[in-house]
Formats: structure tokens, sequence, C-alpha cells
């Protein structure tokens, strides 16, 4: 009889220990997320800062939780999205090509000066025109944006015209970046960005084509002699953010509104604004490692822009095939890069 009441008396307070607790730690929901970069990365920092403003918006009933390891190489992160082996990533549209081909608008010459610049001109130019061909299909799109404007490094020779690149191996994340490097004369390798200092200091490839940022965060400034910079870059890369389907419509209208306040815009400047960070940071070592740096000669300009009117050309076919009017998005994009130069944001 004792023994009964006493565990009456047990229960009750335990019930009372569960009532006792924020509202939200019962419910909270715990998305998980993986990086195909480096922890040291700054899309892995950002993602992971990302989270934490997710956790804050959403009062906590949402926490954004970093997988110890990526459950699928970069090209496979889509699918693994899509899938549900994990609920939120992103990928560069080079590296899924046949999927994605309407992001190449951001990846061709005649970009801004800086990744703030490029990423908000390309979320609202996405968003206007490019999302309703449903390239991003089975995944919630959440943001797309680019990095830094992309430029020349090698280990062989200063680049001063587009002959100086015949016949060096060029890695490359594919995209438009693969097809310069075959536009110019060069050999394209198509290769993760994490395998550049090997086949680098192994001597499989010559050179990169990549932002300022990457040569701190593949640790390639001690390997890297010479590098090539063209005002604005001479490519770029887009990228898409996204979240499982499943778990974004099982979440609460209330908590899919707030993650939405943080996504779109808000996620091309935080993004374009590490990437400038980055970049920063990217000169600062070359220069600190002694690398020679130039800036690109006005025949070498000439010869990539020359090169690059024919991938123009295919994307307004591309752009066309799916119902776009290519070459009004490509001249609108164009326009709006030009209008947020200098802005503050």
């Amino acid at each position: 009889m004792l023994r009964r009441a006493l565990l009456k008396t047990s229960l009750a307070a335990a019930g009372l220990g569960f009532a006792l607790l924020p509202q939200w730690a019962a419910a909270q929901t715990v998305l998980t997320t993986s990086s195909w970069v480096p922890p040291s990365h700054l899309l892995t920092r950002m993602l992971a800062a990302w989270g934490q403003e997710v956790e804050k918006v959403t009062n906590g009933r949402v926490k954004v939780q970093m997988l110890p390891k990526a459950p699928a190489a970069a090209p496979g992160t889509f699918d693994a999205v899509r899938d549900g082996l994990v609920d939120i990533g992103y990928v560069t549209a080079s590296y899924t090509p046949a999927r994605h081909t309407l992001p190449k608008l951001a990846e061709l010459p005649g970009g801004g000066s800086d990744a703030v610049i490029n990423s908000v001109a390309y979320n609202r130019i996405h968003w206007k025109y490019l999302h309703k061909a449903g390239e991003y299909k089975g995944v919630k799109l959440l943001g797309v944006f680019t990095h830094g404007p992309g430029q020349m490094f090698n280990t062989k020779r200063p680049i001063e015209k587009v002959e100086d690149l015949k016949g060096m191996k060029i890695r490359t994340g594919g995209g438009i970046a693969e097809e310069m490097a075959r536009a110019l004369g060069a050999s394209g390798l198509v290769k993760p960005a994490p395998e550049s200092y090997e086949i680098l200091s192994s001597g499989v490839a010559d050179g990169v084509f990549f932002p300022l940022e990457s040569i701190v965060s593949f640790k390639l400034d001690k390997i890297v002699k010479y590098a090539t910079l063209f005002p604005g870059g001479f490519y770029g890369s887009s990228f898409g953010f996204f979240i499982n389907e499943d778990k974004w419509n099982k979440l609460s209208k209330q908590d899919q509104d707030a993650i939405t306040s943080i996504s779109g815009e808000y996620l091309a400047i935080m993004a374009g604004k590490a990437w400038n960070e980055g970049d920063r940071v990217g000169m600062e070592a070359m220069k600190a490692a002694g690398v020679q740096i130039a800036t690109a000669t006005p025949s070498l300009i000439q010869s990539v822009t020359d090169r690059a009117k024919t991938m123009e050309t295919e994307w307004i076919k591309a752009a066309n095939a799916k119902g776009i009017d290519g070459a009004k998005v490509l001249a609108e994009f164009r326009k709006e890069v030009k209008s947020l130069e200098g802005k503050k944001f």
C-alpha cells in the first residue's frame, strides 16, 4: 500500500517536471546538414552560422545539426537531400550540369566586382525568371548565390596572352570554368575542389581556376607560383542551397516563414560577404607567400571575351528551350549587376 502511494507520488512529480521544461524542448525539430568542403572552409562556416540563425528565428523550435561527414560526394548532394540522407545541403551547379543548366547564367564572364554583387543579382534574376523552369524540382530551394570572381592560378609561368595557357592541365569544377579552359587552349580536369592540393602538388594539374578565397581554403598558397587576375573575374560559380521537401512540409507555417526570412536575398548577402572576406584573406596569403600576381592584359581579356560569346549563345538557346527569353534575361542580369556596383549591403 505504501509502495503504491510512493510510486503514485513519484509519477506525479515526474509529470510536473516535464511540464516545467521549456515548451520547445519536447517539440524541437532537428535538421541534419553536411558540407563537402573542409570544416575550415567558409561554406562550412557559413552553413553553421546560418544554422544558428535558424535556431534563433524559430525560438529554438528548429535546430540545424552538422553531420561529421557528408553522406555523399559533392556531385551527389542534391540526390542525398532529395532522398533524405541529409536534410539540408548545397551544390555548385558546375558539378551537376545536366540537371542545372540555367545557373550557368551567373558563371559567364561579365559579372560584378565581388561576390555580394553577383550573388544578389543572381538571386533576383533566379527567382524572377529561372525558378519556374523547375531545375531544383525534388527539393525545397532556399537560396542561390555565387562565389567570388573566378581567377587563374598556375605553377608554370605567367599568363600574359591566351597562347600561354596552351597545353596546360587546369583543374576546374566543371561548368563555364571547364568550357573556358578548353576554349583558351588548356586541358580541363574536372575534379572536386578539395582534391586541388593533391593534384597540383603531384603535378597531375598545372593550374586551377578558382576565386581568391580558395588559395587559403585548400592550402594552395605554397604551391601556386603565378596568379592572373581579371577585373570582375573571367568566370563564376553558382550555388543552390536547399532542404528536403518532406522535412520542410512537416515544419509549421510559423517556422517556415521564419526560415524563409533568413533565406533568399538575405542568404545571398550572407554568402557574398563571407566570400568577399575570404577573397581578401586569399590575396593577403598569396602576397605573403611570394606568389607573382599580375592583372590580365587587355589582349588576354579580349581573348576571353571573344571565346565566351559562344557560351553565351549556348546559354541563351538552353534558356529559350525551357521557355525563358535567354537574351532578355542575360541582359537584365548584367544590368542588375551594374546597378549594384558601389551599393552597401
